[in-house]
């Protein structure tokens, strides 16, 4: 049976993979341009929305990039800040999101003269207005930060002493992000060992555009605590006629420690690491079980939502009720937050749901 986005939608879901710049509303978008005079390609807000998806859509990393350069232009006040935070926090818990991770550079917000803690604080303060107003609507969430560092910059001390110094006010980890190639993690060691003596959690973004190496070096020499898609963890699964998959030895220490992975179908299409859904390593990765986890990425660009990729799962491999929620449950067990308060999320929230509708 495939479940469809509006029956996914009722159900409890965990977010880790999602940047803050890539989940803007259209309108939004429109409206904070015009009060700084910034060009977009067109000001209608439908079109705006295709401009978006179409250009990540395109295949051409110039025309995907464009698309950021808007929306960060549009995110360099402490009020835009916070709006935008707080829409991200409505739009998530519209889609039944009931715990999400949601990652930004703070050094992309800084052009119009903000400091490094007044781009964390008024995002902070977006997504507690957001998680405010869910609650007097009676409705959970739970939002956390990640401070993601750009790879090719060399400003990833600071972010990692940026995340320790929040990591108390709604901080729960530190991101690295940007172009693999050419960028390994290795570079960013200093701050990967940094937040190992700070006892704080990473994710490190790799084996998306990069194979192999790029996440051998993020788990062994960096230490992270999960993969932001590791897709390409499949270059090293063998899979014969019969359908008997043999493990390589980084394959095989990535389930056996239950590593998770950040996987984001629909980028994934939009960036080449897969040419469809159907075709998409996360079903040979869910037979194998290895720690998956599903995730939007970026839901301005690729027209998404937690449901919408998970519906197109289920329509592509059977995904059904329980299914989802050893994904969910997956993403809940993966999260930065503390033990006591994941395990509270799992067993009042997300089990009961699903426990009705698998019936």
């Amino acid at each position: 049976m495939t479940l469809s986005i509006e029956e996914i939608r009722q159900a409890p879901k965990a977010l880790l993979h999602d940047h803050l710049d890539g989940g803007l509303r259209p309108a939004t978008v429109v409206e904070l341009a015009e009060e700084i005079g910034h060009t977009l390609p067109t000001r209608d807000i439908t079109q705006l929305g295709e401009w978006f998806q179409e250009a990540a859509d395109s295949g051409s990393l110039e025309r995907y990039l464009e698309t950021f350069s808007h929306t960060v232009a549009v995110m360099q006040t402490v009020d835009s800040l916070r709006r935008v935070a707080r829409e991200c926090v409505e739009d998530l818990v519209d889609d039944g999101v009931v715990y999400a991770e949601v990652r930004f550079a703070p050094e992309l917000h800084t052009e119009n003269g903000l400091s490094l803690d007044e781009v964390v604080e008024a995002v902070l303060a977006g997504f507690s207005e957001g998680m405010t107003r869910a609650a007097e609507q009676g409705k959970t969430i739970r939002v956390g930060a990640l401070l993601t560092a750009m790879r090719h910059a060399a400003r990833s001390m600071e972010i990692a002493e940026l995340t320790v110094r929040y990591r108390d006010r709604g901080v729960v980890g530190f991101d690295i992000a940007g172009a693999e190639a050419g960028f390994p993690p290795t570079r960013h060691l200093d701050a990967f060992e940094y937040l190992q003596r700070e006892n704080t959690r990473f994710t490190i973004h790799a084996g998306e555009a990069f194979g192999l190496p790029s996440i051998w070096q993020a788990i062994q020499w960096c230490g992270a605590h999960r993969l932001g898609h590791g897709v390409r963890i499949v270059d090293d699964i063998t899979v014969s006629e019969d359908g008997t998959a043999k493990l390589g030895r980084l394959a095989a220490y990535v389930r056996d420690t239950r590593l998770p992975l950040e996987l984001c179908p629909s980028s994934n299409l939009q960036t080449g690491a897969a040419e469809s859904i159907a075709e998409h390593p996360i079903g040979l990765l869910t037979r194998l079980r290895f720690r998956v986890t599903v995730n939007t990425d970026n839901r301005l660009m690729s027209a998404t939502s937690v449901s919408k990729e998970m519906a197109l799962l289920s329509e592509a491999f059977g995904f059904g009720w329980e299914d989802l929620r050893w994904l969910t449950i997956n993403a809940m067990k993966s999260s930065f937050i503390g033990f006591d308060e994941r395990l509270a999320i799992i067993d009042d929230v997300i089990k009961p749901a699903y426990a009705k509708l698998i019936g």
